[in-house]
């Protein structure tokens, strides 16, 4: 039988030991050879899905950036994308720290793979004295996992915000099918579409007549001082019986989105391979308002923009 003196000693034991996920460790871990485990981190992720308990569905969305890319070298991982705005920053995976001096502060980021998890930690410390504000730690976890690749983000302040999202390669991020239709069911786009945002600057699309399989357009936004800001050419195009979404915002490399829902109204165009947006939408009101819609395929808080046809 245990006495009481022991089972309290036991109890207080246990309760000084850290919990898995509370932090990197600061003592160095022995030093990590690459192995097929750890290669597995390598590459280009993109977001998934938001697997986070209990999240509202306005509150969807990916832990850290969209898109990122852990390359893996003997003893460290490199991060890029990661979202603290230091590129090529290397993470040894024997603990010992990786400072970046800023203007007003030092990022220290230091952390390790242990247990088939990438973890680590950025502290943002400032000159003593200095209380500053904002974000104080985030800790990083990276798992590799059939489904993907599983990444859970804590940040300090506030305590207790935890995300939770899935990425993967974008090879093995499958397509939609393709919706059947025809470029004359996107007829009812047709034309010189102006819009006002709130913050005064004006964005027009201006779409040609379905013709020859394809509808064209061209895009500009136009700041409150009446200076060029964006342009983007579009496309539409017929596709193995369906249509595809062609978007080169300043003229750059195109991106692809398929239509995945027609009506006479509405039509719905996705690529969940992009960063973002990974869904497009356009719709035609009763009244005659146009409004075009971006954002991620399921959550979050998308861009709406809404234009009216331009008159002679």
């Amino acid at each position: 039988m245990i006495d009481r003196n022991s089972l309290a000693a036991a109890v207080a034991f246990l309760a000084a030991l850290p919990l898995a996920t509370a932090r990197v460790q600061d003592t160095p871990h022995p030093a990590v050879s690459t192995s097929v485990e750890l290669r597995a981190l390598d590459g280009e992720w993109v977001f998934v899905e938001d697997r986070t308990a209990e999240r509202a569905l306005e509150q969807l969305g990916p832990p850290m950036s969209s898109k990122f890319t852990l390359r893996v070298e003997q003893d460290a991982v490199v991060l890029n994308g990661h979202g603290s705005g230091h590129k090529d920053v290397r993470v040894a995976l024997d603990g010992s720290p990786t400072e970046l001096p800023e203007a007003d502060r030092v990022v220290r980021y230091h952390g390790g793979w242990k247990d088939g998890v990438f973890e680590y930690e950025v502290a943002f410390e400032r000159p003593k004295g200095d209380a500053g504000s904002g974000i104080g730690l985030i800790r990083r976890s990276f798992r590799p996992t059939p489904d993907g690749l599983l990444v859970t983000v804590a940040v300090d302040p506030p305590a207790g915000s935890l995300s939770i999202g899935l990425y993967r390669h974008v090879e093995d991020i499958a397509m939609p099918p393709l919706a059947k239709a025809a470029i004359g069911d996107l007829a009812w786009l047709a034309g010189d579409w102006v819009g006002t945002r709130s913050s005064g600057s004006s964005i027009e699309e201006r779409w040609s007549p379905p013709r020859g399989g394809a509808l064209l357009a061209v895009s500009r936004t136009v700041n409150a001082s009446g200076k060029m800001v964006g342009f983007e050419y579009l496309r539409i195009v017929e596709r193995d019986g369906g249509l595809v979404y062609v978007a080169q915002p300043g003229g750059k490399t195109a991106t692809e989105f398929v239509l995945t829902e027609v009506s006479a109204s509405r039509a719905v165009f996705d690529n969940p391979r992009h960063d973002y947006p990974k869904r497009i939408v356009y719709e035609l009101s009763a009244a005659g308002v146009l409004s075009a819609t971006t954002g991620y395929m399921k959550g979050g808080t998308p861009r709406r923009f809404e234009f009216t046809r331009e008159t002679p």
